[in-house]
């Protein structure tokens, strides 16, 4: 693997005022042999052959200018070589033969699923369409238990090596896009949607799926010189063709639970109950009676409706 190397480049503004002043000596030489003509035939040949050969250098020295902006990197390379890595901000002077690959340290995201559109210029280098990307569209996947899903996932990321961003991999933009949709493909075939036995669920641990996702991508991207900040879904469903059924389905478990925690609930208040008079004597009831009593209480406590007592105004029995 390609190790980044920072490089320290010269200021710029020294380097600047040479350059001018060598491109100069060409028009001055030149201004000084018309106004000295005796002179010119003596010693011209020789002065404006200097005077060209400075010249040059100075045009020459020109390509060696930059300029970086916050966030900016320019990766050096001589003839091929990689020479290392400048990263300060400002204006500079490098070697006029560096290559100079600028490669943005910013922090970037983009959600699975979408497309990057790159700009197009024409023959003269004018832009005529701004690069954009389209809106992501949710990948349809099938879960642990053999569900079909939608699942997206929005992805913060930068270039932390500008080295291994730019020789490890072909495009790192796109082996970020590609990985990522990758890593959360694979993620979600090994959760199941939602589970109720405290089982780690793509809908109900959020966090937790969230880092687990983030730390597969990091894995994947390692040696693309990125780091992966924060990895979120951003949309997760059951696919059209199930999503009516699995409605269904979580209602029935819906009214289950409720159900259950109902019933759970009227067993204590008729135990309650039963003490209660047991304590106070207010009524010695038998098996018989007892059993109708609870009978009674249950399918009072339980209905889903209003019910409609019959009171008994005869004997006791």
């Amino acid at each position: 693997m390609q190790n980044e190397r920072e490089y320290q480049p010269l200021a710029g503004w020294m380097p600047l005022i040479v350059c001018i002043l060598l491109v100069l000596t060409l028009p001055a030489v030149i201004w000084v042999l018309a106004l000295q003509p005796q002179f010119a035939i003596q010693s011209g040949t020789p002065l404006v052959t200097g005077a060209v050969f400075l010249s040059a250098i100075g045009a020459v020295g020109f390509a060696g200018l930059m300029a970086i902006a916050p966030n900016e990197a320019r990766v050096l390379l001589l003839f091929g070589a990689y020479k290392g890595t400048a990263k300060q901000s400002g204006f500079f002077w490098v070697n006029p033969f560096f290559s100079k690959k600028r490669i943005s340290l910013r922090v970037r995201n983009f959600e699975t699923g979408s497309t990057k559109t790159p700009e197009q210029k024409d023959a003269m280098g004018k832009v005529l369409t701004q690069s954009s990307r389209t809106p992501g569209r949710p990948s349809k996947v099938n879960d642990r238990d053999g569900n079909p899903i939608e699942i997206s996932a929005v992805v913060v990321w930068k270039v932390v090596n500008t080295a291994e961003a730019m020789f490890e991999v072909d495009d790192f933009e796109d082996f970020v896009e590609v990985q990522s949709e990758a890593a959360l493909r694979a993620m979600a075939s090994r959760h199941p949607y939602d589970h109720e036995d405290h089982e780690i669920s793509l809908r109900g641990n959020t966090e937790e799926i969230s880092e687990q996702l983030r730390k597969d991508i990091q894995e994947r991207l390692d040696k693309a010189g990125v780091e992966v900040i924060e990895a979120r879904i951003s949309h997760l469903a059951y696919a059209p063709e199930i999503a009516a059924a699995m409605l269904q389905r979580q209602q029935a478990q819906a009214v289950v639970a409720a159900r259950a925690r109902i019933v759970e609930g009227a067993v204590g208040m008729v135990q309650m109950a039963l003490d209660h008079l047991a304590d106070e004597k207010i009524v010695e009831l038998d098996d018989e009676r007892r059993a109708q009593m609870v009978s009674n209480l249950l399918v009072v406590l339980c209905s889903d409706r209003h019910t409609q007592p019959v009171i008994n105004a005869g004997s006791l029995y």
